[in-house]
Order: C-alpha cells, then sequence, then structure tokens
C-alpha cells in the first residue's frame, strides 16, 4: 500500500509563445518570445491559490516577454517573480523544481520545434526572502544555467521551521534554430514546490 505525502506537491506552469519573421527585403528578421496563460498542468487557466494556513504553495506570473531575435541567435529575458510560500511552520525544508515542454508551432514537427536543448533556465539568487532559514538557488549564475530535458531544481529552502516566503526571477535563454519555420511557437514552463 502506497503512503500518501501528508504535503502533495503545488505545481504551476505558465505556456510561453515565440513568434519568428522570416528575413525579407522589407521586414527586419526578429522572433518574439513571451511567457503566458499560466495553469496547472491539471487544467489550463486554473491557479494554485496563494498561501493558506499551513500550506506550501507556488505562484507565478501571468505573463513576460523574452524580446525579439532572428534564427540562429541566443536571446534571453526574465520570467518574472516565482514566489513559494511555506506557512507550515513545521518543516525545515522545501524543494522548487522546473520542468518544461518544447517549443512548438502548427502542431509541432520539423522545422515547428524548439527541443529543450536549445533553451535552458537560470534561477538567479533570491529577490526577496522573509522569516528564517537558508535558501539556495538551484542555478546561481548563468554559467550554471542548465537545459530543461528535465526536471531541475530551480529553488530550495535546507534549514528553518519559521513560517517563510522565498521570491526570485528566473531567466529563460533560448537558441533558436536556423531551421524553424515563421509562427507562433509556445512551450509550457512548470514549477512546483514538495
Amino acid at each position: 500500500m502506497a503512503a500518501s505525502h501528508p504535503n502533495p506537491p503545488t505545481t504551476e506552469s505558465h505556456a510561453t509563445p515565440i513568434r519568428w519573421a522570416r528575413l525579407s527585403a522589407a521586414v527586419l528578421p526578429g522572433a518574439l518570445l513571451a511567457v503566458s496563460g499560466l495553469a496547472s498542468p491539471a487544467q489550463a487557466g486554473s491557479l494554485i491559490p496563494a498561501a493558506l494556513a499551513g500550506a506550501l504553495s507556488i505562484t507565478v506570473p501571468t505573463s513576460a516577454s523574452l524580446g525579439a531575435a532572428a534564427p540562429g541567435v541566443t536571446i534571453s529575458g526574465q520570467l518574472g517573480t516565482i514566489q513559494v510560500s511555506d506557512t507550515r511552520g513545521t518543516q525545515p525544508s522545501w524543494t522548487a523544481t522546473v520542468s518544461a515542454t518544447n517549443f512548438t508551432t502548427g502542431g509541432g514537427g520539423v522545422g515547428r520545434t524548439v527541443d529543450t536543448t536549445q533553451f535552458s533556465y537560470w534561477s538567479g539568487p533570491a529577490t526577496a526572502t522573509t522569516g528564517a532559514g537558508t535558501r539556495v538557488p538551484g542555478q546561481l549564475t548563468a554559467a550554471q544555467a542548465q537545459h530543461l530535458i528535465g526536471p531541475r531544481t530551480a529553488f530550495s529552502k535546507t534549514s528553518g521551521t519559521a513560517v517563510n516566503t522565498t521570491s526570485w526571477n528566473p531567466t529563460l535563454i533560448v537558441t533558436i534554430p536556423l531551421s524553424v519555420t515563421a509562427g507562433t511557437y509556445q512551450a509550457t514552463i512548470t514549477h512546483t514546490v514538495l
């Protein structure tokens, strides 16, 4: 018989569209990358409520723009503030993870996919904290950015039992393949805390 976890993971994700413009004489080449449409994996459009008494929760922004670039260029932009709220007061630690799907347009396929080996995540340092405890970023510096080919640790708290919050503003770094088709590309970036 499987034991149930006393604090099930809290998850939020956001869809990330990308727009590509092909090179032409009249238009500058470019791509627009944006994060929007936050949703939990279970139901698009739903948001996990803010921290409830005795709860561990995570919130993510509703949208963010990553800017514009041409195919073959690497572009980066911050996703907006991610915040973990821990009102349990009895647990010394938690771990927030991040995962992603491929960017796709028009159903994906050849020339319509930017796979997870082409983009990486960098949590950076905490931007705000309350309560006691040691916070550890998953990727403190840009040099530590990780491809989202599987779940990665975004942030963790390793000590202290007081009620606490931790915020960070991660960066997504995308290398735009030369072979992509013009279109709006979308991926889902999911943050989970346990």
